[in-house]
């Protein structure tokens, strides 16, 4: 069994992985920003905010894809950006996503 990370300890079991999340978004982006897209493919490889994409490290992804989901809108992307910051604020780091 893997050992629980500093962000699950802190949401709790209800956290979900990022590539679960970043396939949650493809599904409700239909029309993915090239910007967003780089950092959105490296989501889908990532498990928790402490894993690296090669030598990124996953919180820098997740908060550059923020940055550039601005036009990711609607209920769904409210509730999965609110779920990312969360996921980025238990490890200290705060975007306007």
């Amino acid at each position: 069994m893997w050992e629980r990370t500093t962000a699950q300890n802190w949401l709790g079991d209800n956290m979900r992985e990022l590539y679960e999340i970043a396939r949650d978004i493809r599904n409700n982006w239909k029309k993915v920003s090239p910007y967003a897209e780089g950092y959105l493919e490296a989501m889908g490889t990532l498990r928790n905010i402490e894993d690296y994409y090669f030598l990124d490290p996953a919180r820098s992804i997740v908060a550059r894809f923020l940055c550039n989901a601005r036009g990711f809108r609607g209920e769904a992307a409210r509730r999965i950006k609110k779920e990312l910051n969360d996921i980025l604020d238990s490890e200290g780091v705060k975007t306007n996503g």
